[in-house]
């Protein structure tokens, strides 16, 4: 049945009178600034929630809990014993009215204000605290006037940035976290997901604007681009051409993520539209305004708009909602018995129609009736409203000195209690309650995601973003994607590139790019997927590469087979050369020994050992020293050898066929000193090239990086190559005078003719210098010197074996062939052939 003509107009006329200012004394008084009606548009008023503001439930339900929060703390022994708070609660249902609340909260009951400014420091108005209010654009208002006068305002829904900054509102505290940690959580959800590909709308007011602003400047320095950024319109129309076209920009947009950072009354709208436009599949990304809110998920066809992602603040102590119920319906109970003893509940206050006295400044009897039933987004904010009532109550027991058990109730300056809430940290129902130097209090959010069962919504908390420091934690399989396979979905401009190729900018955004391989030599860092860089001169990489790898560096170790295969042969002419200078100085006086040239044998064996030594320069790693001696110790040793065998050839030839002819030549050859001089000057002359090719080139070792990129080339650097030619083009000039020699002298007695062996010989040894020099620009490092070995190799064994090996072979297998007796002989037989 419905109720009685009377009782209705008692509760709709108590509704608007008492809403306007509920009291309760105490010795320290709150002042509460709650949006329990809001104006209808069309119908401004001056001052007064009158016929022309509309009833709000949610303020109501968080006036409510700042009373239920004041009454606990009376009622209880341990927080601020024998201390009183009482309340003053101002409805804000326009910026004139929470204007005219903030200075009835900042003035003094008969006393005139303007006493503030003789002594500001002392000054103690009506309320020590203010909590509230709730909108960002009330709030700047109510803390740059607070602030003036260090009176301590704690709001429990502004989440405005700006007003962290103190040089501004030295006052302000808010029990919810700021829109800066909210942009930072929202930030790390679109990277945790991947999500490089995104569009930002946002509520056309100073929340929704500033939201935008801040997450754009962060998504800046992030891998996510933003390829669409609109405000949604004012108006309350989802058919409305502007709301219809910015539907239409995020469907060009190609995204299938969009961030809504506004307030639940333009997202209501925009989620009406996006219904009418069967925008489907895609992920919405909603602020902590309305990502709870009743009035968006009420929408008729929003579950089939894709998956909700949003940001919550955490959720209040089960406990304490049982607590809060308690209380109401404890105080509903009070309420009915009072009407039912007296007919009308009396008192003193406001009068109805009917004559009835209404008692509104202590309670407003039957507004619970008006009062919808707390949704999530209420109990939400509500929390928030106990918290601050707390923070302040806990400042107050510091500041009054209330922990020996008994408070002193001394003046309290609001600028004393303002730094005691900034220190407070206490818990409260399983929460801690403290605020950074900025007056943010240290609370992070929950990530929650919606649930359709059906058609029933739901949501569940799918992870948490805490701050100090700022991390975000995700439980991905609590979350049911809408797309078919329930994976995440999919946001980005261009697709990942392979691995190793870099990414080339198509235009603006940088998310949209082609892929392009990095090039050998470079590699792609992830740190930077816009450039390749280059390796170091000591590295290198190959097509595509995403690290670098040291170069090999390469030389002719000892260790390497091929050394052994070049040492042994090596060792083995030493022994040989060693073997044949012992058997000719123990037949020192043999005729053959005398014949190959007596003592001048073992000044070539000691050239051709010390040419053979040359040979082991090329193993190893090279240092300076066997960069130096390396080139001049072959080269002037191998001169000394060809030049006693150009003496030994030419003096054969004086003997047998120019002693008759020119006999002074032969004198004044042997007089002179010839042999002596020959050599001597043949080997001062290669010395002196050899020093100059030294001399003019870099000594040392170097390194090549240009014969190979995996590798690094480590060989000699002393000597410059023509230098170095030279070198060896005099010991050809005098191979070729030795060859010369040696083939004019292939008539002579067979003991004293070496043209045989020794033009094979050199003709080998022609052979392989010219292959050397033909080839050494063509080889470098490992190859470089192995050509070098098998280059003196092949020069210095047939040499040996066609000089030395036929004499030592009659001195120690055919010793009857080593007498004088057989020497004159083939003399005498050379004689007379001569002659005839």
């Amino acid at each position: 049945m419905p109720p009685p003509r009377a009782a209705l107009l008692r509760v709709l006329l108590c509704a608007r009178l008492c809403a306007a200012a509920f009291r309760s004394p105490g010795e320290f008084r709150l002042a509460g600034l709650f949006q329990i009606h809001a104006l209808r548009p069309g119908r401004p008023l001056a001052h007064g929630c009158g016929v022309a503001a509309a009833f709000r439930s949610h303020g109501y339900h968080l006036s409510q809990m700042m009373r239920f929060a004041v009454e606990e703390i009376n009622n209880s022994s341990a927080l601020l014993p024998n201390v009183t708070l009482g309340y003053e609660i101002h409805d804000t249902c326009t910026e004139a009215a929470n204007l005219h609340g903030t200075l009835r909260a900042l003035g003094r009951e008969g006393r005139h204000d303007v006493e503030v400014l003789s002594a500001p420091q002392r000054y103690e108005p009506r309320a020590v605290a203010v909590i509230g209010p709730d909108s960002t654009q009330l709030a700047l208002t109510t803390a740059a006037i607070l602030g003036v006068f260090l009176v301590p305002e704690i709001s429990y829904e502004a989440s405005l940035e700006m007003l962290s900054t103190k040089r501004f509102y030295p006052s302000f505290l808010r029990t919810i976290p700021s829109d800066g940690q909210q942009v930072k959580a929202i930030g790390l959800l679109l990277q945790r997901f991947g999500w490089t590909w995104v569009a930002l709308v946002g509520s056309d007011n100073t929340y929704g604007r500033d939201g935008l602003n801040a997450l754009s400047e962060l998504l800046a320095a992030t891998d996510v681009c933003v390829a669409y950024r609109g405000v949604i319109p004012t108006t309350k129309d989802a058919g409305s051409p502007e709301l219809r076209k910015l539907i239409q920009t995020l469907v060009d947009s190609r995204v299938n993520v969009t961030v809504v950072f506004s307030n639940r009354r333009n997202a209501q709208p925009f989620f009406e539209a996006v219904v009418q436009e069967n925008i489907t599949g895609m992920v919405w990304v909603g602020s902590e305004d309305w990502s709870l809110a009743q009035t968006i998920w009420q929408v008729p066809g929003i579950q089939n708009i894709g998956s909700v992602i949003g940001i919550s603040v955490e959720q209040a102590e089960p406990t304490m909602l049982k607590r809060l119920e308690s209380w109401e319906n404890a105080r509903e109970r009070a309420v009915s018995g009072s009407a039912g003893s007296t007919g009308v509940g009396g008192g003193n206050g406001a009068s109805s129609s009917d004559g009835i006295q209404l008692n509104c400044t202590q309670h407003c009897p039957g507004c619970h009736l008006l009062a919808d039933t707390p949704d999530i987004y209420d109990i939400q904010a509500s929390y928030n409203v106990y918290s601050a009532v707390y923070a302040v109550a806990h400042g107050l027991h510091n500041l009054l000195g209330c922990a020996s058990g008994v408070c002193s109730k001394g003046r309290v300056y609001p600028w004393q209690l303002l730094q005691k809430i900034k220190q407070v940290n206490f818990s409260l129902h399983k929460s801690y309650i403290s605020f950074d130097a900025n007056g943010n209090i240290r609370k992070g959010y929950n990530i929650i995601a919606w649930n359709w069962r059906g058609q029933s919504w739901a949501f569940d908390v799918v992870g948490a973003f805490t701050v100090n420091p700022n991390r975000l934690h995700i439980d991905q399989s609590k979350i049911l994607w809408h797309t078919k396979d329930h994976q995440v979905p999919v946001s980005v401009c261009s697709w990942p590139c392979a691995a190793g190729e870099m990414r080339l900018q198509q235009n603006r955004h940088r998310c949209c790019f082609s892929c392009v391989a990095c090039p050998a030599g470079t590699f792609l860092n992830r740190t930077a997927l816009y450039a390749c860089q280059a390796c170091g001169r000591d590295e290198w990489a190959p097509v595509g590469s995403e690290t670098c790898f040291n170069r090999t560096v390469e030389f002719l170790s000892w260790a390497d087979p091929l050394s052994w295969v070049l040492l042994i042969p090596t060792v083995l002419l030493l022994l040989l050369m060693a073997g044949l200078a012992v058997l000719f100085a123990r037949n020192a006086s043999t005729p053959v020994v005398r014949s190959a040239g007596g003592k001048m044998c073992f000044l070539m064996l000691g050239a051709l050992a010390c040419t053979c030594s040359s040979i082991f320069f090329n193993f190893g790693e090279p240092t300076w020293l066997s960069c130096l001696v390396r080139i001049p110790l072959f080269t002037i040793s191998f001169a000394v050898f060809l030049s006693c065998v150009a003496t030994r050839c030419f003096q054969i030839v004086c003997i047998f066929k120019l002693s008759t002819r020119w006999p002074a030549l032969h004198e004044a050859w042997q007089r002179r000193g010839g042999p002596a001089l020959f050599i001597a000057g043949s080997t001062v002359a290669q010395a002196v090239l050899s020093v100059a090719a030294v001399a003019s080139g870099p000594a040392g070792p170097r390194r090549r990086y240009s014969v190979a990129a995996e590798r690094v080339v480590l060989e000699c650097g002393a000597g410059s190559a023509p230098g170095e030619t030279a070198a060896i083009l005099y010991n050809l000039l005098l191979s070729l005078g030795c060859f010369a020699l040696s083939y004019a002298g292939k008539d002579l007695p067979a003991d004293y003719n070496e043209a045989k062996c020794l033009t094979c010989s050199l003709l080998l040894h022609l052979a392989c210098s010219a292959a050397v020099l033909c080839t050494r620009s063509y080889f470098r490092g490992r190859s470089a010197a192995v050509t070098a070995a098998l280059g003196a190799l092949g020069t210095l064994a047939p040499l040996l074996g066609g000089y030395f090996l036929p004499k030592g072979f009659v001195v120690l297998l055919r010793p009857h062939l080593n007498t004088a007796e057989r020497f004159q002989q083939e003399i005498r037989s050379y004689t007379r052939r001569r002659d005839e």
